[in-house]
This record gives structure tokens, sequence and C-alpha cells, in this order.
């Protein structure tokens, strides 16, 4: 596995992974409904590109595919973290984490923050980061549950 920043031309593969990981790995805690309207952020490809010119973007690439991207915004907000459905369970987020909080610490930042989802608290959990607030975001009508997360560096 190699890290590398992302670029404008990984960015249909990232909405590729983005998709699929959300439909596969998400199921259990989201219903249908729920799915459809969280995938639907991939259509607002302005908002994709800001962050890839604007975020620090990091990928993870096994055998030139991406296994996984992390962001990091504004130096001490984690704004995307997602991994590919085939490449689950296998460090990935672990050592993308790794990187984001090392990214994180060089802009001197004291706290980490991130929005996240119910497949993914145990995790960040596990990692350290504390629930702050269960939030309920309402996109396209529907409800979807997240929580915003922190953790101290």
């Amino acid at each position: 596995m190699t890290f590398r920043q992302a670029v404008i031309s990984d960015l249909e593969e990232m909405q590729q992974l983005y998709i699929e990981t959300i439909q596969s790995v998400c199921k259990n805690d989201y219903n249908t409904a729920q799915i459809e309207a969280w995938i639907s952020g991939v259509k607002n490809k302005e908002r994709w590109i800001e962050v890839i010119e604007k975020q620090f973007v990091l990928l993870a690439i096994i055998e030139n595919k991406i296994a996984g991207f992390g962001t990091l915004k504004d130096d001490n907000y984690i704004d995307f973290f997602y991994i590919h459905k085939d490449f689950q369970r296998q460090g990935i987020a672990d050592k993308i984490l790794n990187e984001l909080e090392t990214e994180a610490r060089k802009h001197h930042s004291k706290i980490i923050t991130s929005d996240i989802s119910i497949t993914a608290k145990p995790f960040f959990e596990k990692k350290g980061f504390v629930v702050k607030a269960e939030q309920k975001n309402i996109r396209l009508g529907v409800e979807l549950i997240n929580f915003k997360m922190e953790k101290e560096l």
C-alpha cells in the first residue's frame, strides 16, 4: 500500500468508491432511502472538486486502485473518510487516520473532529474519539443520524 495526495483525475474513482462503500458497508445501519439521500451528495461535483483543491486529501493505493481515502479540512476536521468495500478490515482506515492526525499536528491542531456515521462510530471510538452530540440531518427530506465526534491530539 502506498499513499499519495489526490488530484482532479482521481475524482471519478473517488466518487465511485464513495457510492459503492455507502451502499455496501452502511446498509445494516441505514435504510434504502437514507442511503440514496446520502449518496446524492456525489452529484455536487463542485463540492468534490473544491475538496480535492482545498483540503488535504490522502489516498491509499493498492495495485493502482484507490483502496480508501480521507480528507482533512481546515487542518482539524475529517470531512471524508471511506474505505473501499473490497478492502474493509485490512488496517487501511488505521493508516489513513494516523496520517490525517499527523497532518493535523503539523498545523498545531490540538483537537481533530468529524461527523461520523453510525457505521463508522465504533471504529472512531476505538481510536480515541468521543461523541459530543448525536445529530439528525435532513437530506432530500430524509433523516440521517450521525455523531459529532472529536479527539484530543
